[in-house]
């Protein structure tokens, strides 16, 4: 099974499957590639090579247990990046669901060079204040499963998760942006998808950030937060119609 240890100091463990133009696609919280995106790996793998990375501190990926420091989605738009030079792949098309959402917007604002394009659901950028309720209410953490602990090796689920939740509040307090400052440099095309009952994730912060890039498309899907489970067919289609257009630029 595939590790990448990476100058950033994390080691990746990493699913590489199909043969070639190069998607990442990158995990939500508490998940995995396999876990949160298995059927796309084996979608995406007839026409593209989808490598899906576990995060640092996720599923195999080390160092375990997971961190939230204040700047961990900068240190994991950093840790693709590294990936991307470790299995020497100049450019991609980047994926991410919610927190794997969030870094891809970093990444690509980061170095809009090397992508091909960028697709994000269930992230917008940008932690407002209208969120604060939403993450009072992520505690205590009485949602989280035995697997979710096993799968990893997360020894305090009280304090996991409020490492999460402070992380956030630090975004907030701060002002908001995460990386909505990096839109006008995301210069590849640009997907973001929500659903419209995504109680963390307001329309109206989306449509800010897909204002604020050249070229970036918002589309809203009749539900909640996970789209690409809870909207299946819906989210394929949005997505390769996307890629193609991709392609043809």
């Amino acid at each position: 099974m595939p590790f990448a240890e990476l100058p950033t100091g994390a080691t990746l463990f990493y699913e590489d499957e199909g043969e070639g133009t190069p998607i990442i696609l990158l995990h939500g919280w508490m998940g995995t590639a396999r876990d949160h995106l298995g059927w796309m790996i084996d979608w995406l793998r007839e026409d593209y090579r989808v490598i899906g990375p576990s995060l640092r501190g996720y599923g195999q990926s080390q160092p375990r247990p997971r961190q939230y420091p204040l700047d961990h989605y900068e240190l994991d738009a950093r840790d693709v990046l590294a990936l991307m030079d470790a299995l020497d792949l100049p450019k991609v098309h980047l994926m991410g669901y919610s927190d794997g959402g969030e870094v891809t917007l970093l990444a690509a604002g980061f170095a809009p060079d090397r992508f091909l394009s960028a697709a994000a659901w269930g992230a917008v950028g940008y932690y407002g204040p209208e969120m604060r309720p939403a993450l009072q209410r992520m505690f205590p953490p009485t949602y989280i499963s035995q697997e979710e602990i096993e799968r990893n090796g997360i020894d305090n689920p009280e304090a996991f998760v409020l490492g999460w939740i402070n992380a956030a509040k630090h975004i907030i307090d701060r002002g908001g942006d995460l990386s909505l400052h990096l839109a006008p440099q995301i210069s590849c095309p640009l997907l973001l998808m929500l659903g419209i009952d995504d109680t963390l994730n307001p329309e109206a912060y989306a449509q800010k950030f897909v204002d604020a890039a050249p070229d970036a498309q918002l589309v809203m899907f009749p539900c909640g937060h996970a789209i690409h489970d809870e909207e299946r067919e819906a989210f394929r289609r949005v997505v390769a119609a996307f890629l193609e257009r991709a392609k043809g630029r």
